[in-house]
């Protein structure tokens, strides 16, 4: 295609859309609107989906010890547990350390359990070669010496996946909705623009132009439309992630979890949400063509 046609053709989609007026800001404002909860939705599932990678991978066994149990017996059952298949390390914590984890973590008043009033085991954290082991481990640890009990995060992992999967599924479906309906009004902003030029479009079929050429700046129409209304939702989601972002970066230092750092995370989301805008657009003014543009 030639550079003249390309700008006659981008000149004609940017008049269209001034021409349409009302119509073309109704459909901005749908892609908009769209776009702004599909930038939502994607950033939280994004986050949601790494958070549950680092929950799934930091997935230990915790084996309290018995009381009492002097350190001869600790280190024998060490020695068991750092022989089991599939085991990486084996951590010990006091229970001096978990209170004060738990001080840390609840408020002073935990400190009056210490000392002698400690109501909690030693442990050993057992770190495993994949979260799929874990549960096995718990249970062979269990039957050990010396062990008052032995849990892991599995259940709880599992919930947040569970979890996740169903936000995940109900986005998606909520997302597909949201595309659809953009993708009608923008149909309809264009069907409006072919009426209104049916006779232009006549002339230029009896003078021999091709029906690529009568269809471009419609489909450009579409996409300028899809692009505008991406302006307000990454602006809006970039704010908005910088204020989550830093506002979590404590309680992240704290557990151990952690969102995608901003950058570069934004810039693709930018992109992303870009791009759909286009589409959606651009297929609005295919549905549009393919109804009522008869050529």
């Amino acid at each position: 295609m030639k550079t003249e046609v390309i700008k006659r053709h981008v000149g004609d989609s940017l008049k269209s859309l001034r021409r349409n007026g009302w119509m073309s800001v109704a459909a901005v404002s749908a892609v908009t609107v769209t776009l702004l909860l599909v930038g939502i939705f994607m950033a939280i599932l994004f986050n949601g989906n790494r958070i549950s990678h680092q929950v799934e991978n930091d997935v230990q066994v915790r084996v309290y010890i018995d009381r009492n149990v002097n350190k001869t017996k600790k280190a024998a059952l060490r020695k068991k547990l750092t022989k089991m298949k599939n085991v990486t390390k084996v951590s010990y914590r006091s229970k001096s350390t978990e209170l004060n984890t738990i001080v840390s973590g609840y408020g002073s008043q935990w400190n009056m359990f210490k000392g002698d009033e400690n109501p909690l085991n030693d442990v050993f954290i057992v770190e495993t070669t994949s979260p799929d082991s874990t549960m096995a481990i718990a249970k062979k640890a269990q039957k050990l010496d010396n062990v008052s009990d032995a849990s892991y995060g599995g259940k709880t992992a599992r919930k947040l996946f569970t979890y996740i999967d169903g936000v995940r599924n109900w986005g998606f479906g909520f997302t597909v909705l949201l595309l659809l309906l953009a993708v009608f009004l923008i149909s309809n902003t264009i069907r409006i623009t072919i009426l209104s030029r049916r006779d232009e479009i006549g002339v230029m079929r009896l003078v021999g132009a091709t029906n690529s050429y009568i269809r471009w700046p419609f489909l450009l129409e579409g996409a300028w439309t899809g692009l505008l209304g991406s302006i307000v939702p990454m602006v809006f989601v970039d704010i908005a992630y910088h204020v989550v972002h830093g506002s979590m970066d404590i309680s992240e230092a704290s557990n151990g979890f952690s969102l995608y750092p901003v950058m570069p995370f934004l810039l693709w989301l930018d992109l992303l949400l870009a791009v759909v805008g286009i589409v959606i657009g651009a297929v609005g003014a295919v549905v549009s063509m393919r109804r009522f543009l008869k050529i």
